[in-house]
């Protein structure tokens, strides 16, 4: 049997970049064997299997080459964004559903929107871990303290203090995949405030070795819980922040999500990342 599967570039900037996921829709006749192995075969970090739900409009399966995770924001978006200029996303304000439950989704063309949790917080600035050493800086050159934040999937979040700072990363990944064991942590997301452009309100990198991903793109898990750190953490507190990522890889594939914060006082009760879904090829795997 023949599976065809859309490589959509999630969260492009400007219509380069963004961050390739595999989208595979009508995927109902799949089983869990099967998706692991076209997800192994389509070797991106992840890929999104879009099926018929009761409870939703959509029902997305996410795999990773190595095992199926809870979410993936840019699956997600590739996804919703693929299925909208398809056609097949009738109103604005669609659903999904997931093994973890359901995500409401926001569809403005080719642009999703998906929702995220409020957020919870692990403060791991007394825990005897030397993360400068971890991601390969020195003290001096750290920002705020570590803390786990999860708006749906868990992520260490930590900053430094610049550009050069951020690009010159040497990431232990045996450390970081044992780190991210002990507190079942998809990855560490580190970013910096100066930013490659001036609309833009932070630069991250993210590594996550526990799941085969050394470094990717894109991360709308990931920038959900940031906009949520600067907001509570460093006391940034605007309700929309831009998030840039992969402009420190090589090759550069920069892209660029949208955060929109919901708050009650000053409370951040609920949130939604988005960005834009380019299709860029479509690919046959035979199982």
């Amino acid at each position: 049997m023949k599976v065809k599967v859309a490589i959509v570039n999630a969260f492009v900037d400007s219509d380069k970049g963004g961050n390739p996921a595999g989208v595979v829709i009508d995927a109902d006749h799949l089983s869990d064997k099967q998706k692991l192995e076209i997800a192994k075969e389509v070797g991106l970090s992840e890929t999104a299997f879009v099926s018929k739900s009761n409870t939703a409009d959509f029902k997305l399966d996410f795999y990773t080459p190595h095992r199926q995770i809870a979410h993936c924001g840019h699956a997600t978006i590739a996804a919703f964004s693929h299925l909208s200029q398809l056609g097949l996303v009738e109103k604005q304000n669609t659903s999904k559903e997931t093994i973890d439950g359901g995500r409401e989704i926001e569809v403005l063309g080719d642009f999703a929107y998906m929702e995220q949790s409020k957020p919870k917080y692990h403060d791991l600035s007394h825990e005897l871990i030397d993360f400068p050493s971890v991601i390969g800086v020195n003290a001096k050159q750290i920002i705020a303290v570590p803390a786990i934040v999860n708006t749906g999937n868990s992520f260490l979040v930590l900053g430094v203090k610049t550009i050069e700072d951020l690009e010159s990363l040497t990431p232990d990944y045996k450390k970081i995949e044992e780190i991210s064991e002990e507190y079942d942590l998809i990855g560490f997301y580190i970013f910096t405030l100066e930013t490659n452009k001036k609309e833009r309100d932070a630069s991250a990198r993210m590594f996550a070795p526990r799941y085969g991903i050394k470094e990717e793109s894109a991360t709308g898990m990931a920038a959900g819980p940031l906009a949520c750190y600067l907001h509570d953490y460093m006391h940034l507190e605007q309700d929309i922040f831009q998030i840039e990522q992969g402009f420190s890889m090589q090759p550069v594939s920069p892209s660029c999500i949208k955060v929109v914060l919901s708050k009650q006082g000053k409370a951040i009760n609920t949130l939604k990342a988005g960005g834009i879904g380019k299709p860029s090829r479509y690919e046959e795997v035979e199982i």
